[in-house]
């Protein structure tokens, strides 16, 4: 049997989904609605496999797959949302997940996932796969000790960062990019995760260091 816990903060999807899997057979689904009931969950059961949500309060399901990894490394992660996900696609393989799917799948398409996750496979849909073949703008730095650090942005990344730089708010990027408010925050996420820094501000500095800005 296999033992799967949903976290959505959304009742009927995690209700829907349940009832979705369980149709298999061989699947034993748990629900939960709050990220904070995650820890005594996996501490109380032996699940294989976690979906979860994209968007949820407190901590989204990217934060809360890094957070489960550090404890539970072999743990199957999936990220299960209804949002589109281009802007998030980096974040989500950095965050060394097992794989996504959207709330939009049909059956088939969620046990495909699932299934595929547990032999360490991922399915992509055709136009994420035309994504990757797209080019980034890639800066390398030699430190003193000649350990060669890589970052790489791509298009969208260096368009918000370049906003940034020229003192709009995310508000007046996400109209300037024709981009919902929610996914340049979660872009700039990206981008602190790549530069390895917490603020705006120190962003703004280390991409102006590497010349992935230009200085103002």
């Amino acid at each position: 049997m296999m033992n799967i816990l949903i976290v959505d903060d959304h009742p009927a999807v995690g209700a829907g989904t349940k009832a979705m899997l369980e149709q298999e057979g061989d699947m034993q689904v748990d629900v939960t609605h709050e990220n904070e009931n995650v820890k005594s969950l996996l501490e109380e059961n032996a699940y294989d496999v976690l979906l979860l949500d994209l968007y949820m309060p407190g901590m989204n399901g990217i934060e809360l797959a890094k957070k489960i990894r550090k404890s539970y490394p072999d743990l199957k992660l999936l990220i299960y949302t209804g949002f589109d996900l281009n802007t998030h696609f980096n974040m989500i393989v950095e965050a060394d997940i097992n794989g996504f799917v959207s709330k939009t799948a049909t059956s088939e398409q969620l046990v495909t996932a699932i299934r595929c996750a547990l032999r360490d496979e991922v399915v992509i849909p055709l136009h994420l796969l035309k994504q990757l073949r797209r080019s980034e703008a890639c800066v390398s730095t030699t430190s003193d000790s000649d350990e060669v650090n890589g970052f790489s942005l791509n298009e969208k990344e260096q368009s918000i960062l370049q906003e940034v730089a020229s003192g709009f708010t995310n508000r007046e990027i996400a109209q300037t990019l024709h981009m919902s408010q929610r996914s340049v925050e979660y872009t700039l996420t990206g981008i602190f995760n790549k530069l390895n820094v917490r603020s705006r501000t120190e962003a703004l500095f280390k991409a102006q260091e590497l010349g992935l800005v230009s200085k103002s």
